[in-house]
Formats: C-alpha cells, sequence, structure tokens
C-alpha cells in the first residue's frame, strides 16, 4: 500500500553563515540543498523514508556548522573540498537508503541521487527524474467505483526540523496517518461490488481526507506548542485511488 504519491516542490534547507577562507576565497551565505521528491513511499517504509529525511536534515546542519567554524582553513577550493564533495557523498548514501527502503517493499525509485549535490548560497538546479515504464492501469469494475488491483495513495507530509518536545507526539500521528490509510485501503479491498460510482469517493476517500486533516492539524499543533507552527499541512490530507 503507498503512503505518498505526489512530488512535493523542491524547497531549500539553509543555515545563514558567512566565511572568509584563506586563499582568497570568501564564502557568503549558506549550503543549500534541494528537498528530495520522493514519488511513492510503502506505508511499510515509512518510518524508514522519514528517518532519512530527517538524517539529510541533520548532515546539513553539520555542513553549515563545519562552515561557519572553519574560517582560515585551507585554499581556494576548500569549501568544495572538505565540506560540499564529503556531503554530497553522505547525501547520496542516505538517498540510495530510502530507495532501498522503498524497494523492499514496492517498486524502487531511481534517480534520487540527482537531489545529493548541493551549493554555496543557492541550491544546484536538479535534473528531470529518469523515466519509467508502467504497465497500463486496470480497468474499473463496473458499478462499483473501485478498480482491480488498485489502492488508496496519499501525499508523504513533509514536515522538517521538528523540535525535540514535539518528536514523540508527531511519529506518533504520522504512525496514525499509516494506519488510516491501511484501514482505507482494507475497506477498499473488502467492498467489491457495493455501492454506485461514487462509491470509493463517498465512503472512502471523503472519510480518510476528514481523518487525515484532524491528524495533520495535530501534528501542526504539536510542533506549533514548542516553536513555529508549520502551515499548509493540510495540503496533504487528500488521497487517491491508484
Amino acid at each position: 500500500m503507498l503512503v505518498a504519491g505526489v512530488a512535493v516542490a523542491a524547497t531549500l534547507t539553509a543555515v545563514t553563515a558567512a566565511v572568509a577562507f584563506a586563499g582568497g576565497e570568501t564564502a557568503t551565505g549558506a549550503i543549500a540543498c534541494p528537498q528530495p521528491v520522493v514519488p511513492a513511499v510503502p506505508a511499510a517504509a515509512q518510518a524508514e523514508v522519514q528517518r532519512e529525511l530527517a538524517n539529510l536534515d541533520k548532515q546539513i546542519a553539520e555542513a553549515n556548522n563545519r562552515l561557519s567554524t572553519s574560517a582560515g582553513e585551507g585554499g581556494p577550493n576548500f569549501v568544495q573540498n572538505a565540506i560540499l564533495g564529503p556531503l554530497a557523498s553522505k547525501r547520496v548514501a542516505a538517498l540510495n537508503r530510502i530507495e532501498t527502503a522503498i524497494g523492499r517493499v514496492a517498486e524502487k525509485p531511481e534517480g534520487l541521487e540527482r537531489f545529493a549535490t548541493c551549493g554555496l548560497g543557492q541550491a544546484p538546479a536538479v535534473s528531470a527524474p529518469p523515466t519509467t515504464s508502467r504497465p497500463a492501469s486496470t480497468s474499473a469494475n463496473a458499478g462499483t467505483g473501485s478498480a482491480a488491483g488498485q489502492v488508496i495513495e496519499c501525499p508523504l507530509p513533509v514536515v522538517q526540523n521538528v523540535p525535540a518536545a514535539a518528536k514523540a507526539e508527531v511519529d506518533r500521528e504520522f504512525a496514525n496517518l499509516g494506519k488510516q490509510l491501511a484501514e482505507a485501503n482494507e475497506r477498499l479491498r473488502t467492498s467489491a461490488g457495493q455501492g454506485g460510482p461514487n462509491f470509493v469517493q463517498n465512503a472512502i476517500l471523503g472519510p480518510l481526507a476528514g481523518k487525515r486533516a484532524s491528524a495533520l492539524d495535530r501534528i501542526a499543533i504539536a510542533i506549533g506548542r514548542v516553536g513555529a507552527r508549520p502551515q499548509g499541512l493540510e495540503r496533504f490530507a487528500t488521497c487517491s485511488l491508484k
């Protein structure tokens, strides 16, 4: 069962810094990396994928700390060789682990390493995803509003920099989102032949969106108690049949 099926627009993760280096190099700004777009995350891989996304954030924070504490070190290529290069290698490893985690339970995504390279002040442009051939979708069962072999897909919420004091509650709500999706897919599986052409939307997808909106709101509230409350999480509430 798939948890995520939409691409989230790339955003930049950065911490302000300005460092002058020996040899005439001046690094102004911060290390910025593209936010990985993970096309589809199975429910069974969600926890591991979230862990690796958090690991990517940690790597950027560590690299920016290295940037801010290394004034006067190295020559003109110090930032590239000592910070950006190693960071790219760490990101490739984390992105490969995301691919592997998904590949254990579903079709393995390809090309996530295109999000590995970071830049100083601005994230480099990200190439288009590799094209993959997909089998033709199964035709819908007449009069049921569902389709044989299909599942419900939901966008994976992107919540970055969760305060430690809110992590337990946020993790609990992410688990709740996975449980809601599993229940909806079970309802889809066991309801073949029920209702009319709008049965899936009215009886499964609609109620699921309402439940997800409530869970996402609880995530925003939990973070807002101890930090800046994230906005717009409700955009991850609506799911679809794939």
